[in-house]
């Protein structure tokens, strides 16, 4: 079942943020936008890509008043271990974000996204500053996500919360939006007669 327009299952837990052990607590976020994600596995091949990409794009999502949060049901001297372990050398390197080690695997089954096996699906959630999950996807182990087209949802979002008016396929910033009014959207039409943008 979505979680999309419920309010986003709250959690105060462990975590690795920089090189020490904090608690995060969801709630504590209000007011800013959270990209939420879920990864299978600490020491494996595809998620290491996507961890690190989304550290490298911290100061993006910070422009955007967005805060990351990684989780994964792995240990917090699991990931402390993985941090501590050069990228070069099949590690991660020190984040930008806190990893939240889901050790009890209740945040993964809150989010539902708990597999039998005890890992989280890759399952990604961007929730507003009202706590209120705006964006889920969530998919099978094999392929990463592409961290600009999260950015580019998040822009979506902001731009539909901020401005009333409606993101159609492939918008990015700076591109037509729509008026949700069957006579003002004709205008959209006009200059898109392919239904798109190029």
């Amino acid at each position: 079942m979505s979680l999309v327009t419920k309010s986003a299952p709250i959690f105060n837990e462990i975590a690795v943020v920089g090189k020490d052990f904090k608690n995060v607590d969801l709630e504590s976020y209000r007011g800013k936008w959270v990209v939420l994600f879920f990864y299978p596995l600490d020491f494996t091949f595809v998620c290491p890509t996507e961890i690190t990409a989304m550290s490298d794009a911290m100061p993006e999502f910070e422009k955007r008043n967005c805060q990351v949060i990684g989780v994964s049901t792995d240990s917090k001297f699991s990931h402390l271990a993985w941090i501590n372990t050069p990228r070069t050398e099949g590690g991660i390197g020190e984040l930008a974000y806190p990893l939240v080690a889901d050790f009890t695997k209740k945040i993964s089954t809150d989010y539902g996204v708990l597999l039998e096996g005890g890992m989280a699906l890759r399952a990604t959630y961007i929730i507003d500053p009202d706590g209120v999950v705006q964006f889920e996807l969530v998919h099978d182990l094999g392929i990463g996500r592409n961290v600009n087209e999260i950015i580019r949802n998040l822009d979506a979002l902001q731009f539909v919360k901020e401005n009333g008016e409606v993101c159609p396929a492939g918008w990015t910033p700076g591109k037509d939006t729509m008026t949700p009014d069957p006579d003002k959207m004709k205008e959209f039409f006009k200059k898109n007669p392919d239904g798109h943008q190029k």
